[in-house]
């Protein structure tokens, strides 16, 4: 897959004592628009981008947990409380990373938003696909097929 980015992708926590890396591109991003990723990002919705586990690496810094310690496992800086990524249960393929704490961004785009049932009548994104919960697990193979292509496809 012909991407453009400039791998690994490097970044941090607001306060730098955390500090991870990415040296695999994302398999799918997101926007979920669920109260809950409201509230622990203080902002209309969450972003995510979705790397394989074995491409993604903090770095520096040792992760505490946070959010609501159930079976996500949130993982925030310990010092300026940085929502940083997620571990979702049950699946270890992936983590998901919050991608505005990468130092460059502007390759971030999201492909699909979910818990549309939930969002603020005002947000709004760019994502290709819009689902009212999260898409059902029989669709994130086409989801991130189709992700895949668009990709290789940007110049």
């Amino acid at each position: 897959m012909t991407t453009g980015w400039s791998l690994p992708f490097n970044g941090g926590c607001r306060c730098g004592q955390l500090r991870v890396q990415a040296i695999a591109p994302p398999i799918l991003t997101m926007a979920c628009h669920c109260t809950g990723c409201q509230r622990m990002s203080a902002s209309a919705y969450s972003l995510t981008a979705m790397l394989p586990s074995s491409g993604f690496v903090v770095t520096k810094g040792e992760p505490v947990i946070g959010g609501l310690h159930g079976e996500h496992r949130h993982f925030f800086c310990s010092h300026c409380k940085s929502w940083m990524f997620t571990r979702p249960h049950g699946i270890d393929q992936f983590v998901n990373v919050r991608p505005t704490m990468f130092d460059d961004v502007s390759w971030f785009v999201p492909f699909i938003e979910t818990y549309t049932s939930e969002k603020l009548p005002w947000a709004t994104t760019p994502a290709r696909h819009s689902f009212e919960r999260f898409p059902a697990r029989s669709d994130y193979a086409g989801l991130v097929a189709e992700y895949a292509k668009e990709v290789g496809n940007r110049k």
